[in-house]
């Protein structure tokens, strides 16, 4: 079943009322569920699995955003975050990006660039379809056979080790979220040998280079591992 608008759930954290009446009214014009929260502290209690994304002011009293977003991404909490943010330099874009976030809103702004931009990190960040005909995983011409363990792209079946296979399955089933080199190494090797973590950035290069246009959907975010993002 597709997914629409009423099925997807946003917390906007912010300390000015002004801001958070203003992004709910225009989100829930677009048919989101908005949940609010004037502190980091509040945010935290309120956020559920249920939220698909958090629209995240940065400079708030108490826990800033960024600190919020740190506390997050270390408990494994991986929910898409959009900062929003008066400081536009690039030194704090940076650090936004680098704590974990998805993308970076300068205030003043305007409410139809938060909205496009709210479409599109929901986009990249969505679960991919699993169809019906038996355990079959698919994101665009991208699709995995789990009974058969055949990956093919557009139809056509690409070889894969049984050590990329177990990678790629464990990208795209947890699309969005990040594993760490140590993650994957626990998660998709088997055996008792002892495996180096750069022997990660190896397999997944070569992954990215058999799956094709497929491979960019593979992100190295630095500092903290590895995610698969949808179309």
């Amino acid at each position: 079943m597709e997914t629409t608008n009423k099925d997807i759930s946003i917390l906007i954290v912010d300390d000015e009322i002004d801001i958070r009446e203003i992004l709910q009214f225009n989100l829930e014009n677009e048919g989101y569920k908005i949940d609010l929260a004037e502190s980091a502290e509040e945010a935290i209690k309120k956020l559920t699995p249920d939220h698909k994304l958090i629209l995240l002011d940065v400079m708030m009293g108490g826990i800033s955003g960024f600190k919020m977003a740190d506390q997050l991404r270390k408990s494994g909490n991986y929910t898409p975050i959009i900062f929003l943010t008066a400081k536009d330099t690039e030194n704090d874009m940076l650090t936004g990006f680098s704590i974990g976030g998805d993308d970076y809103i300068s205030k003043p702004f305007s409410i139809k660039e938060v909205i496009a931009r709210v479409k599109t990190v929901l986009k990249r960040t969505a679960l991919p379809v699993q169809t019906n005909q038996g355990d079959i995983l698919s994101i665009g011409n991208l699709s995995i056979d789990m009974d058969m363990k055949i990956v093919s792209v557009s139809g056509k079946p690409i070889e894969l080790t049984k050590t990329e296979f177990n990678i790629l399955t464990l990208l795209v089933k947890n699309t969005g979220k990040v594993f760490s080199r140590s993650d994957i190494l626990a998660k998709a090797w088997e055996g008792d040998g002892i495996v180096l973590e750069r022997t990660v950035d190896v397999h997944i290069a070569r992954l990215r280079k058999k799956i094709g246009a497929y491979g960019d959907h593979i992100v190295n975010r630095t500092g903290y591992g590895y995610n698969f993002v949808s179309e």
